[in-house]
């Protein structure tokens, strides 16, 4: 089988089982009209499925169980075991077996991504406290990935129609935060940043804004001295190499006034100055990107929601989104190909 004949295989990790994240994948699959676009590929288990569509009343939905991505049915929904037995699925319940077979139908994805088997990932929400323990270390999705197919550096980009924000730091404590940031990982991030937004975004000669770490964007050295001595200096340094940057701006006067529009990308200093205003403007179609690796890796901006897992209500949106992105990515990057 030569999946490159047919329509892209985009995989789709299940996560956390008891949370959201099945609820969403199923509605948004829902549509047959994503079948014009990709082959999905979910990484989970047939009876976890076949629980939520019994509880959404999904007469409709139809999967089909296969062994190995030899037997892919392209315009079919695909579903692959990632363990034997099933555990059982509780909604809105944390739960250990839940977590373990979050892990193995990311590991099982990844080995795939990373040989070609799939053309994008797409990550549903898991829950990084359970699936913590002494012998394994679990930070985010983004690090994980990285890490798994050999990246030296990635970046964590939110996304929407309108709006495209980066982080120079991601998953990480605030009181951290300072000590991480360097003018050589702010020009990393930045340099990341803008060759993603030509390369999976197509779009040429792209200008990005780069947020201040403290309030005022540190006032001149009174509310701060990073931005004097670190932000700025990298600011002009990515100036002189003909980059499009500007900056550092104060992060709330920026979004108030809505500068963003101003811009094809922001970068942001830290995980929530970023998020925050992301989130705010648009929860519901965001998407979460890794930028920087060799692979095509997207997922939702939320998380698992405990609290409406179950209840049929959750908005299938972001994970639309997320899977539309990963097929308007791939198309790109053929395109291109055959343009070389």
């Amino acid at each position: 089988m030569n999946a490159r004949k047919q329509k892209p295989i985009i995989g789709i990790s299940i996560g956390d089982i008891n949370g959201i994240g099945v609820e969403v994948t199923l509605k948004a699959l829902a549509d047959s009209r994503v079948y014009k676009s990709f082959t999905p590929l979910i990484y989970g288990h047939g009876k976890v499925i076949t629980f939520y569509r019994k509880l959404m009343s999904l007469e409709d939905f139809n999967f089909s169980q296969i062994r190995s991505l030899d037997e892919i049915q392209h315009r079919k929904i695909n579903v692959i075991n990632v363990m034997e037995e099933a555990p059982e699925v509780i909604p809105g319940v944390e739960t250990a077996e839940a977590a373990k077979m979050a892990l193995e139908a990311l590991k099982a994805a990844v080995d795939d991504l990373k040989d070609g088997k799939i053309q994008a990932l797409v990550t549903a929400p898991l829950n990084k406290n359970n699936l913590n323990s002494e012998n394994f270390h679990f930070i985010g999705h983004t690090e994980f990935i990285t890490e798994a197919v050999g990246a030296k550096e990635s970046l964590m980009m939110m996304v929407d129609d309108s709006l495209r924000v980066a982080m120079v730091t991601g998953h990480l404590p605030l009181a951290k935060v300072s000590e991480t940031i360097t003018k050589d990982r702010i020009q990393k991030k930045a340099n990341i940043f803008l060759k993603s937004l030509e390369d999976d975004f197509g779009i040429i000669k792209p200008k990005i804004a780069i947020l201040g770490l403290n309030p005022h964007a540190g006032e001149d050295g009174l509310l701060g001295e990073e931005e004097e001595k670190i932000i700025k200096p990298a600011i002009k340094e990515l100036k002189d190499q003909n980059k499009y940057v500007f900056g550092p701006y104060p992060a709330d006067g920026f979004f108030g006034m809505m500068h963003q529009q101003k811009f094809d990308g922001v970068l942001a200093m830290y995980h929530d100055q970023g998020l925050i205003p992301f989130k705010s403007i648009a929860f519901s179609s965001g998407v979460n990107f890794t930028a920087g690796l060799p692979v095509v890796r997207t997922s939702p901006d939320h998380g698992t929601a405990y609290n409406i897992a179950g209840k049929n209500i959750a908005d299938e949106g972001s994970m639309r989104a997320a899977l539309h992105l990963a097929a308007d990515i791939i198309q790109l990057h053929e395109s291109e190909e055959v343009e070389a």
